[in-house]
């Protein structure tokens, strides 16, 4: 791609659209403000600095104070004014990229993407609605930042010691009430100098003895964010991940059992385990199970898809959850594989008499799509993407969980 050429104040920020190792910025421009949040969300996990508007008349600021170098917006005929939009970036000399959303096949995406064109705005492919997290990544692939690979390699042992790991809760939602009723945990790391680090640079094999101390950490840092969360709102019920090597210890359960709160409000502690561990180890998963779930800790199998078929027709099923992999949920709206994949496992879920969960709902389709096919709980970014416990504690104080507005 071709620099962008500018003076003044801005030579030093000077945009290289490309990759780079300036953090990009983005602003995005709606009426609507849970597309909004759910745009500037999904944006910031890709390394965005974000801001928003939700009139035009906003947008003359930001373009001074913010500095973007993508601007997102919706196309509808009751939302934000894109006429004016693209009137102000031109009267701005805006040099970054456009990017519209607005359904498919609308006259009025189609109007807006020439006219932008015609003014010399270097506009993306609009992005059609309903649309998931990757598509969005797809569209703007030529402004993310290369990932800082941390080097050396940061060691589980060094992290521990230096404080610098925490979990971070996304929200699990009543598919049929939109009430908030629990939390997956997901571990972060945190670095003085890289920031919030990928799970991919430090999360060990599963043989290497550092992961039982990661996942040590994982179930007391569990709990202390429980009992947080317990003083800060109210109880809320928290599932960990955990491999099947933590489980071979022969110390794992009087271990765990010793760990969980003896608190009358702990409503106790879900374990989530890759169904390929659990159909590879179903014997030791199922006693395992059996045991634990008359200690207030239950198991739930994670990432379930199209091996499905591995758990029918058990004995005994002594599992609280199946969760279905996000790759059969994002976009099952309008695929009928995906929701085929979906109803046989909800199918098998009701035969054993367990809840059966929705991984990565992104759009309201999907989770339209979810609700009618039966699923009792759902999560993703359409409700709220993994944050930080302090974050998670204050957000449940918020206005209720909403679909649309």
């Amino acid at each position: 791609m071709t620099d962008t050429l500018c003076d003044g104040d801005l030579a030093e920020r000077c945009t290289t659209f490309g990759r780079r190792k300036m953090t990009p910025r983005a602003c995005v421009a709606d009426s609507k403000k849970h597309l909004r949040a759910f745009l500037t969300d999904v944006l910031e996990d890709l390394g965005f600095v974000t801001s928003e508007c939700a009139k035009a008349d906003q947008l003359g600021k930001i373009l001074e104070s913010q500095l973007p170098d993508l601007i997102v917006f919706g196309v509808s005929v009751d939302g934000i004014e894109a006429g004016k939009i693209l009137e102000i970036l031109v009267r701005r000399g805006f040099g970054g990229k456009v990017l519209t959303l607005g359904a498919r096949e609308s006259i009025i995406v189609k109007a807006v993407q020439q006219v932008g064109e015609e003014y010399g705005i270097a506009m993306l492919p609009p992005l059609t609605t309903p649309f998931a997290a990757d598509t969005l990544r797809e569209r703007i692939a030529m402004l993310l930042p290369e990932e800082p690979a941390p080097s050396p390699a940061v060691h589980v042992p060094e992290a521990l010691h230096a404080g610098w790991l925490e979990l971070w809760y996304q929200p699990k939602i009543d598919a049929r009430t939109l009430v908030r009723c629990g939390a997956e945990a997901l571990v972060r790391m945190r670095h003085p100098t890289w920031g919030v680090v990928p799970p991919g640079y430090f999360i060990p094999e599963d043989d290497d003895p550092d992961f039982l101390r990661l996942s040590d950490f994982v179930i007391d840092r569990a709990m202390e964010d429980w009992r947080y969360l317990l003083d800060q709102q109210s109880p809320t019920d928290i599932s960990i991940n955990l491999p099947v090597s933590f489980l071979r210890n022969p110390r794992a359960m009087p271990d765990l059992c010793h760990r969980m709160p003896t608190h009358p409000a702990f409503g106790g502690l879900l374990i989530e385990i890759n169904s390929t561990e659990v159909i590879d180890n179903l014997d030791l998963l199922i006693e395992f199970a059996k045991k634990m779930r008359l200690h207030n800790v239950a198991v739930s199998i994670d990432d379930l898809g199209t091996d499905w078929p591995a758990l029918m027709g058990l004995d005994t099923f002594p599992f609280a959850e199946l969760k279905v992999d996000r790759q059969f949920v994002t976009g099952c709206a309008n695929d009928r594989l995906k929701r085929t994949v979906c109803r046989r496992i909800i199918e098998l879920a009701r035969g054993y008499g367990v809840r059966v969960v929705a991984k990565g709902i992104e759009t309201r389709a999907d989770f339209v799509a979810a609700n009618e096919m039966g699923f009792d709980l759902v999560q993703g970014y359409l409700f709220g993407k993994p944050m930080a416990v302090k974050k998670f504690a204050r957000s449940a104080l918020a206005e209720p969980v909403l679909v649309s507005k």
